[in-house]
């Protein structure tokens, strides 16, 4: 028997990757998993990502388009597509990203499990490793999967059974909102590691400080309102993992302290939103991280 699900999509002027994440979802390959539906929350749009949406829903009718006229952030999206979602099994996904053609399968399947709450999948940057930047967001992305390999941590694409109706709308980081409610209800969580999604690290200071303040904040606030730390937040357990893990090749050593410098003044301006009750609802958008293109391999 199949198990079908509802994809929520939240977009903010995303025109240039929502055609291509529209494309991966609709072919993706499934054998367990139905999709049912593909809402796409366009919260604010001034671009050309309503459009694209109604150009793919002509030719798909799984994909509908709910209009936010005003960006009210992505918990607010998130929000409306629970309240229109069909499914007890949903999947949210940004609109910056592109899953790999099983990763919806991947990730919805294991709720055969009715002890199952909620899958995660692992985000594979396309950024190049060679670049300062692009070996920050490799750097990042695979703590993110060793870490998750011992102690659940969502992230990007995510599945979860449909048992609440909102999220906090105040809320910057949805993903780790959503852990402990999951959680408290006795579910048990999963991390799928072959259940790959591309995304995009930033590719200035400016944007990957802004984005790692805000997720920090974000966890604080969190670990604040809910009582749950995700396990990202242990600067000694990534510091660990770091260490052990350390490429002592002189560019790639120079470079791992660099991006960890990064973080932790990252993490400070993140303590400092906090502490100044800095609203992340709505955030700056990070401009470079856009664009999800597959780099061609040899």
């Amino acid at each position: 028997m199949a198990i079908t699900c509802s994809i929520g999509i939240m977009a903010y002027n995303e025109a240039a990757n929502i055609g291509r994440l529209l494309e991966s979802l609709r072919h993706q390959r499934t054998s367990t998993a139905a999709i049912s539906e593909m809402v796409v929350v366009a919260s604010g749009c001034t671009d050309a990502t309503e459009l694209i949406v109604q150009s793919h829903a002509k030719e798909d009718d799984r994909i509908r388009l709910l209009v936010q006229r005003h960006r009210e952030g992505k918990a607010s999206a998130i929000n409306h597509f629970l309240l229109e979602a069909r499914e007890k099994i949903v999947v949210l996904c940004s609109a910056d990203l592109v899953p790999l053609a099983d990763a919806i399968e991947q990730l919805v399947a294991p709720f055969a499990d009715s002890e199952l709450g909620m899958t995660c999948a692992r985000p594979v940057p396309v950024d190049d490793p060679a670049t300062f930047m692009g070996f920050a967001a490799h750097m990042l992305w695979d703590l993110h999967h060793k870490i998750n390999l011992v102690n659940f941590k969502a992230g990007e694409l995510v599945a979860l059974r449909k048992i609440f109706e909102r999220i906090p709308y105040h809320t910057a980081v949805d993903e780790a909102s959503i852990e402990p409610v999951i959680r408290g209800q006795g579910y048990s969580v999963k991390y799928i590691p072959t259940a790959l999604v591309y995304n995009k690290g930033p590719e200035t200071v400016t944007d990957f400080l802004n984005q790692r303040r805000r997720i920090y904040a974000g966890h604080l606030a969190v670990r604040k309102l809910l009582g749950y730390s995700v396990s990202t937040m242990s600067g000694a357990k990534v510091l660990g993992i770091v260490i052990r893990n350390l490429d002592v090749r002189p560019r790639a050593f120079l470079w791992t302290w660099a991006v960890a410098g990064l973080e932790v003044y990252g993490r400070w301006l993140g303590v400092r939103d906090y502490l100044k009750r800095r609203d992340h609802q709505v955030w700056q958008i990070a401009k470079t991280t856009k664009e999800v293109i597959l780099r061609k391999t040899a």
